[in-house]
């Protein structure tokens, strides 16, 4: 018989319920941990073990210093070992509720889980939280390893009942195959060997579970898909394009189609790790050579021309938020799937699911470790596929475009279909049109400040003047502003980049309408002063920065509203318990502490003027 494929496996659990004993003793029983190794797990197992004087199999995975002291996994362990009937890559995943993301990162990479409980204890929160992570990941075979058998005196009632309950939840929650193995890691029954305590047990041995499962991945046969990583031209005769393979097999003469341009050429030639060959297959990292010179760029996929990806801009879509900071509905984020990039808004969260209850809940906001079902727009249509379908065209992460770090994970549930109907309707009267009727260049003066900085007396002033000099202006005032238009948003992080949004496009008709508009807003976050920049034509956002000293604005405070909010009768107030974060690069940088209020508004019309020269 031949080797079976590579196994990627994930061992996950409530906490103490043994899962890198498990593991640990596994390795050892298999015969797969050298000789050294065990004679370090002996010392370890005297300085930091839990079991007397007999070896601690968990410290072979509990790497981590703080993990060996607090007996628990913190982070994922990784383990590759082999048998004589197959290899395996095992991740040990944290079982604490505030290391969710360090589990959804073991269980995108996995095949098969291993949930472990407790045979004394039963099903726990935790155990259904891992079953639904890892079920939401897209894993579809799991073994049930009730551990612990020792404690219930290797009885079977017990383990029959929880077997019975688990295969419940797992049936409600789309896992297709499930076993169902007694074990008692610490003294290695049902592991690898079978023990004389379990006689009632007939079916396999975890380790004879693993050997022989066989997880199908719909991948292999699926129709042809390769995201191009890499456009190779070493020289000016030979264009290729390279990548591997996310589903199917193309063959030389092959039809292909290119997304998302849609255009369509013939498999000329395939270049893989030992040559050239007739053919690509799933996971093959490979060059292809097609018969036409097209357009193609990093992020395009060549799909078979027979059963392309669809392409959509507007998405349902499952998120797991791994950012310290919240996810704000509005601010813009790049979301990378397969070798693609996109600028991405969330537009609504339909609800946060609670991972212990799997209860949809409402929700405004994702915190670290929340999972939710959103709904996504992109910048751009981009080819794609269900998760269910492709994990490399259906997950995502979502990147924070100011820091680059990575804020989410996310799996595409479906198209959003209605955003294939609406186009720009082109109009015969545009903006040239209409600002050379008006007779100036229309654009968006952006102040940003603290409050009390002095944006609306100097933008006031700054639009006095401009009038005075024949120019056809409006002013957007953040207070006027929350009296009517955003009359409905508090002073939440998630109400502040609702506010900016909804003020940005409104500025932006008002520029399209020829106007030289001014905007007196805070605007305390550089993520959404970015995202109004984007919704300008280059040259028409300036960015107006009022620098003033936060012991000035409180010193102006003639409202008396840094004085509430010293005296915590005034929440989200920035400065004091919201923050304000600075422009890094503002086209004009105004400071309040050195100069008058109309010395300040006549370098802001002076950098009009100037502009209108240039």
């Amino acid at each position: 018989m031949a080797p079976l494929t590579q196994l990627r496996l994930l061992t996950c659990g409530s906490v103490d319920d043994g899962k890198s004993t498990l593991i640990g003793r596994l390795l050892a029983d298999a015969g797969v941990v050298p000789e050294d190794l065990l004679e370090q797990l002996a010392r370890d197992s005297r300085r930091y073990g839990t079991c007397g004087d007999a070896l601690d199999y968990a410290l072979l995975l509990d790497g981590l210093q703080d993990e060996r002291e607090q007996g628990i996994t913190i982070d994922v362990a990784w383990r590759y070992f082999a048998t004589p009937r197959r290899s395996f890559i095992v991740a040990d995943c944290p079982g604490h509720e505030q290391y969710t993301r360090n589990m959804a990162t073991g269980a995108s990479a996995c095949e098969l889980a291993v949930v472990l409980v407790d045979a004394s204890a039963g099903l726990k929160t935790q155990t259904r939280r891992h079953t639904y992570i890892a079920a939401l990941l897209g894993i579809r075979h799991v073994v049930l390893a009730v551990n612990k058998m020792d404690r219930i005196g290797y009885a079977e009632e017990p383990f029959r009942a929880i077997e019975t309950e688990y295969r419940a939840l797992a049936a409600r929650l789309g896992v297709a195959q499930v076993t169902c193995v007694p074990v008692a890691a610490v003294h290695g029954d049902m592991l690898v060997r079978r023990g004389a305590r379990m006689p009632w047990y007939r079916g396999p041995t975890l380790l004879e579970h693993l050997e022989t499962v066989v997880v199908d991945d719909p991948a292999t046969t699926a129709a042809f898909r390769l995201p191009v990583q890499w456009v190779s031209r070493p020289d000016a005769g030979f264009r290729g394009y390279a990548g591997t393979v996310a589903a199917g097999t193309a063959a030389v003469g092959d039809a292909l189609v290119v997304l998302p341009s849609g255009r369509r050429t013939t498999l000329a030639r395939v270049l893989g790790a030992n040559g050239e060959t007739d053919r690509a297959g799933k996971g093959e990292a490979v060059t292809l050579v097609l018969a036409d010179e097209l357009d193609i760029a990093r992020g395009d996929v060549l799909a078979a021309a027979c059963d392309p990806p669809a392409l959509a801009d507007q998405f349902a879509a499952h998120l797991l938020w791994l950012g310290d900071a919240p996810l704000l509905p509005g601010r813009p984020y790049e979301l990378r799937v397969g070798t693609r990039s996109a600028v991405a808004q969330i537009g609504e969260i339909r609800h946060r699911v609670d991972v212990n209850t799997q209860e949809h809940l409402a929700a405004r906001r994702l915190d670290l470790n929340e999972i939710g079902e959103v709904q996504i727009s992109l910048d751009q249509a981009i080819p794609f596929e269900p998760y269910a379908v492709s994990r490399t065209l259906g997950g995502f992460i979502l990147v924070d475009r100011i820091s680059h770090a990575t804020v989410a994970a996310g799996m595409l549930d479906f198209a959003l279909r209605r955003a294939a109907n609406i186009h720009w309707q082109h109009l015969d009267v545009d903006k040239t049109v209409r600002a050379a009727l008006k007779g100036q260049r229309p654009r968006c003066l952006w102040f940003t400040g603290l409050s009390g900085a002095g944006k609306s007396t100097i933008a006031n002033a700054a639009e006095r003047r401009l009038l005075a000099l024949g120019h056809h202006t409006y002013l957007l005032d953040g207070d006027n502003i929350r009296h009517g238009l955003n009359r409905d948003l508090g002073f939440t992080d998630e109400d502040r980049v609702e506010n900016i949004r909804r003020v940005a496009e409104v500025a932006r008709l008002m520029v399209d309408a020829g106007l030289i508009v001014l905007v007196s807003f805070i605007s305390p976050f550089r993520a959404e002063r970015r995202m109004a920049r984007e919704r300008f034509a280059a040259g028409e956002f300036i960015e107006v920065f009022v620098d003033a000293p936060l012991a000035l604005c409180e010193q102006r405070d003639v409202k008396g509203l840094y004085a509430k909010a010293r005296a915590g009768q005034l929440r989200h107030f920035t400065g004091i318990d919201s923050p304000y974060e600075p422009p890094e690069a503002p086209e004009l940088h105004l400071h309040a502490d050195r100069d008058s209020a109309l010395a300040m508004a006549e370098q802001v019309v002076r950098a009009v003027l100037a502009d209108d020269r240039a």
